[in-house]
């Protein structure tokens, strides 16, 4: 019996690697794929007229520039008069977030209300906790809305979303954020259109799924009960207030929901230097998160849903995409040179596969939301970057006729010069398009010209910028970095979009 030799074992490995490279791609698939059963699958058929008496908590530092257009925004609301009421609690604000409130109160008597903390900077979860102890211990609030305080209420959200609360098992309702920065600009467009990816796609998903990763920060309700079923407060120990929220309502026995009809709207940030402060906060949160319930994942005997497979994957498809990544690259580089056949066999594999995906996700979400793809439909084609796009097109291409193919090195005869280069880093671009997105967010910290930051983001693709960052979280996490909580500064660029 022939014994087997280690570089078959070797090439045995590698291939493994490139196939766990898949992962993200095939899951975010089935996730895709899920969204067709949320027309027969979802809670609508349990939803009512109900209208709770509703408190809004802001948390707000610093925020006179963004604070008054979100109160007139809520004081239009289609609900009944009288039954909403505003908490902004101030978290020792430096600004003229004091005098704006003083002018609000005025205007509307009875309605909205000015808690100040006079010793502040502890964060965003401490800060909501100062107004969720004053407002739950009052008989009058039966429903709580957190929400940011930059973030616009269409006039008939708060009703979608309450009317989801006629379902007792249901504990919190969560909206659809959509970008709404005016003027934006591509970093923004960009943003938009992840939003329809993560939010009116991925939460449908979710929803058929009958679990949720995160109620959104910005438009997060609460019953009062369910509230007081989790301890009464926001966890204060995460950069991920929402989403370990999110998860403890679940374990409370209590479901959550999202509504795509009920839209807000939110200034995002317009400069990769922002978004990468924003974004490394909840990556850290979610690894964070991932951390602290880790006796939690695929196990259905801790949550019939949370525990289950098919969240599981889901999840760490996400929160880990910079290893996937990696290991495709890995896998396939690996493979270049033990088995030059079987990488462009997996090459070929990998690369057809994104590419379906690719096409299928790219126009399923522009049908999703047609309004946000009117606006962001470039950057919605244009979201992996040009030049995984390029190499996309490059697949469908005969070997024969494609000098970067058709060469010795597909046929086993592999050495090393400079004129593969092209070919390696075509083979590895999974894994260092991620190098090169950091590259794109320090030039443009490093204050480059918007104009060659546009350009080397739509080289790059904002999907690598967004493994970069996830990655950055990583690195941030092993090295214990300081879990202070950065605040997104607002401009009140957000407009309701009609």
């Amino acid at each position: 019996m022939s014994s087997i030799e280690p570089t078959d074992l070797l090439a045995a490995f590698f291939l493994v690697a490139m196939l766990l490279g898949m992962v993200p791609t095939v899951a975010s698939l089935v996730q895709y794929v899920i969204i067709g059963w949320q027309s027969v699958r979802n809670n609508y058929s349990k939803c009512a007229d109900f209208t709770p008496r509703v408190a809004f908590v802001l948390p707000a530092w610093n925020e006179a520039d963004v604070i008054g257009s979100s109160i007139d925004s809520l004081m239009s609301l289609h609900y009944p008069e009288g039954h909403w009421r505003i908490y902004v609690v101030d978290d020792a604000s430096t600004d003229d977030t004091p005098a704006v409130m003083r002018e609000k109160m005025a205007q509307y008597p009875g309605s909205v209300f000015h808690l100040r903390r006079e010793v502040g900077g502890q964060g965003k979860a401490h800060t909501l906790n100062h107004g969720l102890r004053i407002i739950l211990s009052e008989d009058w609030a039966e429903a709580v809305m957190i929400m940011d305080a930059d973030v616009l209420f269409e006039p008939v959200t708060l009703r979608r979303m309450t009317r989801h609360l006629a379902d007792p098992s249901v504990g919190g309702v969560t909206a659809y954020v959509k970008e709404g920065s005016f003027p934006g600009n591509l970093v923004t467009r960009f943003v938009a259109f992840e939003y329809i990816t993560a939010q009116a796609a991925a939460r449908r998903a979710q929803n058929v799924l009958g679990v949720l990763a995160c109620m959104a920060g910005g438009a997060q309700l609460h019953s009062r009960e369910n509230l007081i079923a989790i301890g009464g407060q926001i966890d204060t120990s995460s950069l991920a207030e929402d989403t370990f929220t999110t998860f403890k309502t679940q374990l409370a026995g209590r479901r959550v929901v999202f509504d795509g009809n009920a839209i807000v709207w939110a200034e995002e940030p317009d400069s990769l230097a922002a978004l990468w402060k924003q974004r490394i906060r909840w990556a850290r949160g979610n690894l964070q998160l991932t951390s602290a319930f880790r006796n939690l994942w695929f196990r259905r005997s801790q949550h019939p849903k949370l525990g289950g497979v098919t969240f599981g994957v889901l999840w760490f498809s996400v929160a880990l995409l910079p290893v996937f990544m990696i290991l495709g690259s890995v896998g396939i580089i690996g493979l270049y040179y033990l088995r030059p056949p079987w990488a462009w066999s997996a090459f070929t594999a990998l690369w057809s596969a994104t590419l379906v995906v690719y096409l299928f996700e790219t126009l399923f979400s522009l049908m999703i939301d047609p309004e946000t793809g009117k606006r962001a439909w470039l950057e919605g084609l244009l979201f992996p970057g040009l030049v995984s796009i390029v190499i996309m097109l490059m697949i469908l291409v005969p070997p024969s006729a494609n000098p970067l193919f058709n060469g010795p090195y597909w046929s086993g005869d592999v050495g090393w010069s400079w004129r593969d280069i092209p070919v390696q880093v075509m083979l590895a671009w999974p894994g260092i398009s991620t190098f090169f997105a950091w590259l794109v967010f320090r030039a443009d910290r490093a204050g480059a010209p918007h104009w060659l930051r546009n350009l080397l983001l739509i080289a790059i693709g904002y999907g690598p910028v967004m493994c970069a960052i996830s990655f950055g979280a990583m690195a941030a996490q092993y090295k214990n970095a300081d879990l202070r909580w950065d605040k997104t500064v607002k401009s009140g660029k957000a407009r309701i979009r009609k």
